[in-house]
Formats: C-alpha cells, sequence, structure tokens
C-alpha cells in the first residue's frame, strides 16, 4: 500500500511539474521573487487539478527593512 501511495505521490507532482513547464514557469528570462517561485511550487503542488481549471497563485508581501 506504501508503494502504491509512493508511486500516486510521484505521478502526481511530475504532472504538476509538466503543467508549470507549459505555463513557462522554468524559462531563464523569469524573474525570480517569492510571487514567482510560490506560482511555481503552488503549480507542482495542484498537480493534475492544473488541467480542470486550478491556477493556484500567490500574493507575496516581503517586509521592508527599517531605516
Amino acid at each position: 500500500m506504501r508503494n502504491l501511495a509512493s508511486i500516486i505521490l510521484v505521478i502526481w507532482l511530475v504532472i504538476g511539474a509538466f503543467a508549470a513547464y507549459q505555463r513557462g514557469y522554468f524559462g531563464d528570462d523569469r524573474e525570480v521573487n517569492c510571487k514567482t517561485a510560490g506560482d511555481t511550487a503552488l503549480t507542482v503542488v495542484a498537480g493534475p487539478l492544473n488541467y480542470v481549471g486550478v491556477n493556484p497563485t500567490v500574493d507575496c508581501e516581503v517586509p521592508e527593512p527599517s531605516e
């Protein structure tokens, strides 16, 4: 049973990574920041749900340093 769950999890994440690739999240021209990293991670974790209309996004608010 544990092997089956592991296989399903790997397949789920591979499908999510492919969805992120199709959306262009792994391109060299993308700026790396909290939002893009979060969007990529959520797309991978959402897996096959990306193909039924789920479009996960992140709205990051990074605190500014004090002056």
